[in-house]
């Protein structure tokens, strides 16, 4: 029997379990490896903060989230030995005939002198880990305001709308709690805008200084100052605080980096169209795991996955791969007042306005303020748990981006 490794029980190797225990024969088996049997769903980390969410909304157990037939192991993932086909974990070795990385990536406060000070879960919190937004949804509730700086280490990080979207939530936390008077929110990020793309930087600029939070920019941060509060640049630049909620770096898995797999930030290098691995050929990458130059979100692991499982089929028949991933993403962005916006994109072509998923019809608008788009993005857990992470396709919604609709320069 023949076997596929999965690495990596999160959203992206979840879906690939789903994907191929459909599509593959009896004489593969196929074998997922996570140390947590805990599945999280990370979108609603930026609710819980708010009181928009519990604890039990964004939490299930990893295994009985996988299709009976994929051999789950829970287990730490020590290395893989590429060139023996192998991978290391606790107490027994995996041989592999091909191997999908889907470890994901972390955040690592470490990385910023002081950021993991006596401050951390204190007055420093971060939200992008279960633990951090529980702390900070207990720090806000008995708040009694003062300088909030929201803030981003360095790209890439998960979801970098995330930030944005916490920005105007808390604006409109505040106001509801009728203490936004009593608060000053900065925005502060090593860009030169509020996002990556020219036309949405505008967009969303206009909002954080409709909603009056100010925005500090291109402040690449060097350390960070617990006892006087502060946070500073290279260039000395000083950001005082009473409260941060920071966006550390993120990381790739720890195994990736003892496996001399990764670059600098333990990202694997990945073809961008293929996602087969640039350096072994029965290695595939997806997800948070890989280094290409996507949006490290759970939209874009869900159109990988699809051309990923078409791509796996036809390494298995000999068949050359299809260069089919554009980098396509689609994000809401939650902007306060029940409210939200629809962004779309891919590696080409940048947010722009138009109509989403069905072209000229909708129902959703892209780039416009709208009620129904939050309602889209609450309906959107409901649609992971019970469409993506078991492989069932959603109605009108391709894995590469469609133009059509869409007010193109």
């Amino acid at each position: 029997m023949k076997s596929l490794v999965i690495l990596g029980a999160g959203t992206s190797g979840t879906m690939m379990a789903s994907h191929l225990s459909k599509k593959l024969n009896k004489e593969w088996e196929i074998i997922l490896v996570d140390k947590d049997e805990v599945h999280y769903y990370q979108p609603g980390f930026l609710f819980i903060p708010f009181d928009m969410y519990k604890e039990k909304d964004v939490v299930k157990c990893k295994p009985d989230l996988l299709p009976k037939s994929v051999h789950y192991i829970p287990s730490k993932i020590d290395r893989i030995l590429p060139e023996e086909n192998k991978v290391l974990l606790e107490d027994r070795v995996l041989n592999y005939d091909i191997l999908i990385i889907a470890t994901g990536c972390q955040i690592a406060p470490e990385e910023v002198e002081g950021m993991k000070g006596p401050l951390w879960h204190k007055d420093i919190f971060d939200f992008y880990t279960f633990q951090g937004a529980v702390a900070l949804r207990d720090k806000l509730r008995t708040w009694k305001g003062g300088k909030l700086v929201i803030h981003i280490t360095e790209m890439p990080i998960k979801c970098p709308v995330a930030p944005l979207e916490f920005a105007f939530l808390a604006d409109d936390y505040f106001k509801k709690r009728k203490m936004r008077n009593k608060v000053e929110i900065y925005y502060v990020t090593p860009l030169s805008g509020a996002f990556t793309k020219p036309v949405s930087s505008e967009k969303l600029g206009y909002l954080l200084k409709e909603k009056g939070i100010k925005m500090v920019t291109d402040f690449a941060i060097e350390r960070v100052d617990n006892e006087n509060k502060k946070i500073i640049d290279y260039g000395d630049r000083e950001v005082d605080f009473d409260l941060l909620v920071t966006v550390p770096t993120n990381m790739g898995d720890e195994c990736i980096a003892r496996s001399g797999m990764g670059d600098d930030l333990n990202f694997v290098p990945t073809d961008p169209h293929t996602l087969q691995s640039k350096e072994y050929e029965n290695v595939f990458v997806i997800g948070d795991a890989t280094d290409i130059p996507a949006s490290k979100a759970g939209s874009v692991a869900h159109f990988e996955a699809e051309i990923l499982t078409e791509n796996i089929l036809r390494y298995i028949e000999g068949k050359e791969l299809l260069p089919a991933f554009d980098g396509h993403a689609n994000c809401f962005i939650e902007s306060g007042n029940g409210k939200a916006l629809l962004i779309d994109f891919n590696y080409n072509v940048e947010p722009v306005e138009g109509k989403f998923p069905i072209p000229g019809l909708g129902p959703l608008a892209l780039l416009k303020e709208s009620k129904l788009n939050h309602w889209g993005k609450l309906a959107f857990r409901w649609i992971y748990w019970n469409m993506l992470l078991k492989g069932i396709p959603i109605p009108f919604v391709s894995a590469t981006m469609s133009e059509k609709g869409k007010k193109l320069n």
